[in-house]
């Protein structure tokens, strides 16, 4: 069982920028995935950005060039660096994890097993 525990969301104006963070425990599987997605009321999950334990990162279109994923593995931190910040990027941002993956032709890997319970951002105009 991984648990994962998300923080750093807030209250920003547009353009500015946050940092989430998302502490894992130990994943006990010699490949894995770690992802951020978001969601909002009444729309589908949307996955933004996933990074396998080597390194290689996969980003969706809306958030490539302006959010950036990132891990720590001596500290069992994610992070999602959010640049540029929108009132569209408003939502529950959640991280989660799957074992046994890898990021292929940098796309966004979706079916994963673990989930944090989320963190709130919220981009006013």
């Amino acid at each position: 069982q991984v648990q994962l525990v998300e923080s750093g969301g807030g209250s920003v104006q547009a353009g500015e920028s946050l940092r989430l963070s998302c502490v894992f425990s130990e994943i006990p599987y010699a490949t894995y995935c770690l992802g951020w997605f978001r969601q909002t009321p009444g729309k589908k999950r949307e996955g933004l950005a996933t990074i396998d334990r080597p390194g290689n990162t996969g980003y969706s279109d809306s958030v490539k060039g302006r959010f950036s994923i990132s891990k720590d593995s001596a500290k069992n931190t994610l992070y999602l660096q959010m640049n540029s910040l929108e009132p569209e990027d408003s939502a529950m941002y959640y991280c989660a994890a799957e074992p046994w993956c890898q990021v292929l032709r940098g796309r966004v890997y979706e079916a994963m097993d673990y989930w944090g319970k989320g963190t709130l951002v919220n981009i006013s105009s």
